[in-house]
């Protein structure tokens, strides 16, 4: 294999010194327009191309972000790695996208791996398992910047974006209110996500602006797995109190949940009806989908997500820098009926 061209061949050619054809193609003042025009003549000639490592170091910075997401599979989360990628293209920075499969372990290997790396910064949306986040914590000893997008970590002291689900909350059961339900279910996830508490707390303010009781068996967590929701829904339509309506986590909790309503003999839309979050294109392929999804906007979550990374990054210098908090509001999107 031929060894890369060096600066030293290049200044032997010329009869340069190497300090010359350094400073030429860095275009420094100090070398007149002729001098450095040959020596890029002679590099171009030479087939030479610029040592990334050695600039990276000379930088301080290597132009690389890392990015873990759950599953790259669900839609909401490729529509924020795509929105994501093309900013790092226009600002010429490479993505490391890994991830997690919401698991705690594979998450914290995956922190290490990438700091091995040396990313300038780390975009993540945690995993719905993980409850110790000491291994993000440990990234600013090593002065690399993290921002939480979407599924954002109940600590504090974090740079982060996400969407006002409690607003989106308060509207979908609104909406279901106003169809006449008076028992509403929620199949809601991990108490581990900030979201799921937001989901709740959205879902009683709803209730009690209406002057309606709130009933907390009447919220089942759930590990929004197939299993899980099957379990959710079967302990819902048991209730004492069963419910009409249910709102569920997200899209994909609502297929698993209107599939074995419907497995089990229930008119979906008729006897129970469901409101979702996430608006996610899957909706449109669901034989009985739900009435209504709380969009959630992941390419301008992603968006925002790595402009302020990159922002913090430019700005490292900065020590007294504020931490960002961007809430982005919530839509809810109301589906034709098929």
């Amino acid at each position: 294999m031929k060894k890369p061209v060096t600066i030293k061949e290049i200044a032997k050619k010329l009869d340069l010194s190497f300090s010359t054809v350094s400073r030429a193609l860095h275009q420094h003042p100090s070398i007149s327009v002729a001098t450095q025009q040959r020596v890029r003549e002679t590099a171009d000639e030479l087939g030479y191309q610029p040592n990334q490592k050695a600039i990276f170091f000379q930088q301080g910075k290597t132009f690389t972000i890392g990015v873990i997401l759950p599953e790259i599979a669900e839609n909401f989360f490729a529509t924020a790695i795509s929105a994501i990628e093309d900013i790092a293209y226009k600002k010429n920075y490479t993505v490391l996208l890994v991830q997690s499969h919401d698991d705690e372990e594979r998450e914290k290997l995956l922190v290490e791996k990438l700091k091995s790396h040396r990313i300038d910064g780390l975009l993540v949306s945690v995993a719905k398992n993980t409850s110790n986040f000491e291994h993000f914590e440990q990234l600013k000893k090593y002065g690399v910047p993290v921002v939480y997008f979407d599924r954002v970590p109940p600590i504090k002291n974090i740079h982060y974006v996400a969407c006002n689900i409690e607003t989106g909350s308060i509207e979908a059961v609104n909406f279901l209110l106003k169809r006449g339900h008076r028992n509403i279910g929620l199949i809601n996830g991990p108490t581990s996500l900030i979201a799921s508490g937001q989901r709740k707390e959205g879902y009683i303010k709803a209730l009690q602006k209406n002057r309606l009781k709130f009933d907390p068996s009447l919220v089942i967590n759930c590990d929004l797995t197939k299993e899980g929701t099957i379990t959710a829904v079967d302990i819902l339509l048991n209730h004492r109190r069963r419910p009409t309506a249910i709102v569920s986590f997200n899209d994909y909790v609502s297929a698993f949940a209107i599939k074995h309503a419907h497995q089990l003999g229930l008119k979906v839309n008729e006897e129970i009806e469901f409101v979702s979050f996430a608006n996610s294109p899957i909706t449109e392929y669901m034989a009985f989908p739900p009435l209504a999804s709380v969009e959630q906007f992941p390419a301008v979550q992603g968006q925002k997500a790595i402009d302020t990374l990159l922002d913090i990054i430019k700005n490292d210098d900065d020590h007294e820098q504020a931490f960002y908090k961007i809430t982005i509001d919530s839509e809810l999107i109301e589906h034709a009926s098929k």
